[in-house]
């Protein structure tokens, strides 16, 4: 059980984490300007870390006290990821999405970590996903929510830093406008998947 809810958390994390969004391009545009790279990818993965353990803890104690959270919240899931899948297929039949990351000059190490953490913390979207989405899909795994955390913070770590890191041989790619219209339908295919295993009743 602890084994399925770990492939299941490291899933459903990447799913969320990949979508296209001002933190991440950020985190992209730090990595192909080789800026304060560690720094950066480290604080996102941390703080993702700590939200999931708030979604996850803090919805197994709510869940206690109002029986009937868990099967609001699962229903919210599945809407939210339903509408997330659209909206990616939409981006993927409209394009225009792209990334320069030569504007602007080189900043401080304070000054990229106050943008980040506003990317980060004041992201309401980030909230939504970490503790809002993830604690409500981690009551499908009574007794193995550890697990299914732990992959949920892995699938952060992975991402985070192989953006960072790779975003060099990323660049030529990411100049493209198809780039993105592709990663979004891939993005929208797994979301509109998760959404359907969430409503049958587990992932």
């Amino acid at each position: 059980m602890e084994l399925a809810a770990f492939w299941a958390g490291l899933k459903l994390g990447l799913g969320l984490i990949v979508a296209i969004g001002a933190q991440n391009a950020f985190v992209l545009r730090q990595g192909l300007r080789r800026e304060h790279v560690l720094a950066v990818a480290l604080f996102c993965a941390l703080s993702d870390a700590v939200l999931i353990a708030i979604g996850v803890s803090g919805f197994a104690a709510a869940s206690t006290a109002l029986p009937w959270l868990a099967e609001a919240l699962r229903w919210g899931g599945v809407a939210f990821l339903s509408w997330y899948s659209i909206r990616s297929a939409l981006a993927a039949i409209r394009g225009g999405e792209h990334l320069d990351p030569s504007a602007g000059s080189a900043p401080s190490l304070r000054a990229v970590l106050v943008t980040v953490a506003a990317f980060t913390w004041a992201n309401p979207h980030v909230w939504l996903d970490t503790v809002v989405l993830l604690g409500a899909v981690s009551a499908q795994f009574a007794g193995a929510r550890i697990g299914f955390a732990t992959g949920a913070i892995v699938a952060s770590f992975v991402f985070f830093f192989a953006l960072a890191y790779g975003a060099r041989l990323l660049a030529p790619l990411f100049a493209k406008e198809s780039a993105w219209r592709v990663l979004d339908a891939l993005i929208g295919l797994l979301m509109g998947s998760i959404a359907w295993k969430l409503a049958a009743g587990g992932l």
